[in-house]
């Protein structure tokens, strides 16, 4: 967007807030870039250069606003509904890969060449890996120096920065303000002990919280998962150890509380807790395309801005995929939570009733499937499942190659197009999924006039692409179900 000039000063001019994250305005008479939606005073058009990246206009000598904060606004929705190489690499940067495993790490991950990548992103972004990842350590550091009371030199490591020196020069240049100005420039309110960070999770509006907390608490696992005071909380299996995440709707942000065992996880928690909550989507965009449906417009109009909810652990959740087959929300919790108690790593939760880490699928290799209590079947399904992940012949993760990936799990026995689609939906986070033989999908269908036979009703929901996914949390809507309801 960002090249169309024209409409990018029409967002700036209307302080078009949709817009924060798609691009980034630098004011050359000021030496300053700001989001969409900056309350000063827009500048002259031609004073104005747009960016496809905060990364980019760092690397062009600009600083970050100090009014608007353009470093804390969403993320591109271009990385999420996308699966070539350089949206692949964006969503493996914002996972920490970079700092990580270095460049040649995300080459490898992705099968190219590190300088094919480095090219991809520069032409697209105007920045380099390198340059992306440090524009991420710096709003890390940000986050971390306005709410907690680190020492600075822990701080500088916690945020993935290798020095102290790199730390302070790279604060200055982004934020013009020395680390310890930033932190006597803080908002007032309580800061969190080290290990425990609260925060705000922005958001493009409109959200509507129903489906997305709703499903995520009614598919709870005990011990991994809880609905608590009005929050979603669970587990998280991170690089360098592991934490508990507490996530609250708010009218314009999600309230998250993040206690982690190892604080150099916390860009990783936070990318983890927008993609599973969907946070970087835009609603408008989705929303418009399934109006254009009659049969699909009344759904929308009545609570627009509906995300599909995903998952912090993509193996984590095809496996509970392959426990739900053929059973209830209930029986595949029970399932599920059997498994956790039995070979889950204990967590200490002080604040709630967590107790576990879901199991890797490493850890459930030696499982024996006479334990199971399910069919031959589906024992045997979930058995591959496990043996494929734990030898990393199947990767499920941000990088993954959405059509490779498919094909691959349906050659597994047991697995059919509805385990696929589902997997696609909530685990690689393919906006167009549609796991058209669904019966709650098929019984909204026929109470809404659209056709009934899978075969027609895939034809029907071709106007409704690249957005299915979204259609089916409009479709599942309709049905009296509690994956529908915002806990109380």
């Amino acid at each position: 967007m960002h090249t169309d000039t024209e409409r990018c000063v029409r967002a700036v001019r209307s302080k078009d807030a949709r817009f924060d994250g798609w691009f980034f305005t630098a004011v050359t008479t000021t030496g300053i870039y700001c989001r969409p939606s900056c309350p000063a005073v827009p500048p002259r058009p031609e004073n104005m250069t747009f960016h496809p990246s905060a990364a980019a206009c760092q690397q062009a000598g600009f600083r970050a606003c100090k009014r608007c904060r353009p470093d804390t606004s969403p993320g591109s929705p271009e990385w999420n509904q996308r699966a070539d190489a350089v949206a692949r690499a964006m969503r493996l940067i914002a996972d920490g890969v970079v700092d990580r495993e270095g460049v040649p790490g995300l080459a490898a991950r992705l099968g190219y060449s590190t300088r094919q990548i480095e090219r991809q992103l520069l032409a697209e972004l105007g920045a380099g890996p390198l340059a992306l990842a440090r524009a991420q350590r710096a709003q890390t550091a940000r986050l971390l120096i306005e709410t907690t009371a680190l020492p600075m030199a822990d701080l500088a490591f916690a945020a993935g920065f290798s020095s102290i020196r790199t730390f302070n020069d790279t604060v200055r240049e982004v934020f013009a303000l020395s680390p310890s100005d930033l932190r006597a420039r803080r908002p007032r309110q309580k800061v969190t002990a080290p290990g425990a960070l609260s925060l705000r999770l922005p958001f493009r509006a409109p959200l509507n919280p129903d489906n997305l907390f709703g499903h995520l608490a009614a598919t709870a696992v005990p011990g991994v998962e809880e609905w608590r005071a009005g929050a979603y909380r669970r587990t998280l299996r991170l690089p360098y150890g592991h934490g508990v995440v507490a996530l609250t709707p708010r009218p314009d942000h999600i309230a998250c509380r993040l206690t982690l065992s190892d604080l150099r996880d916390l860009p990783v928690a936070i990318s983890r807790c927008r993609r599973m909550l969907d946070l970087d989507a835009d609603p408008v965009a989705v929303d418009d395309q399934l109006r254009t449906d009659p049969l699909l417009a009344p759904l929308v109009d009545k609570a627009p801005g509906r995300r599909v909810p995903r998952t912090v652990d993509e193996s984590e959740f095809a496996l509970r995929a392959v426990l739900g087959q053929q059973v209830s929300t209930a029986a595949a919790r029970t399932h599920a939570a059997r498994l956790v108690t039995a070979h889950g790593e204990p967590v200490e939760d002080p604040e709630g009733g967590l107790t576990h880490l879901f199991p890797a699928p490493e850890a459930l290799a030696a499982l024996d499937p006479a334990a199971l209590a399910m069919p031959r079947t589906r024992r045997t399904t979930f058995t591959t499942l496990v043996s494929e992940l734990a030898e990393r012949r199947l990767q499920l993760g941000v990088e993954s190659d959405w059509t490779e990936t498919r094909a691959r799990l349906l050659a597994l026995p047991g697995l059919g197009p509805w385990t696929v689609d589902v997997i696609a939906m909530r685990a690689l986070g393919d906006p167009d999924a549609f796991p058209v033989t669904d019966l709650g999908i098929r019984r909204a269908a026929r109470d809404l006039g659209l056709p009934a036979t899978p075969a027609a009703l895939t034809a029907r929901a071709a106007a409704w692409r690249p957005w299915r996914a979204y259609a089916v949390q409009y479709l599942w809507a309709t049905d009296d179900h509690p994956i529908n309801v915002l806990p109380v």
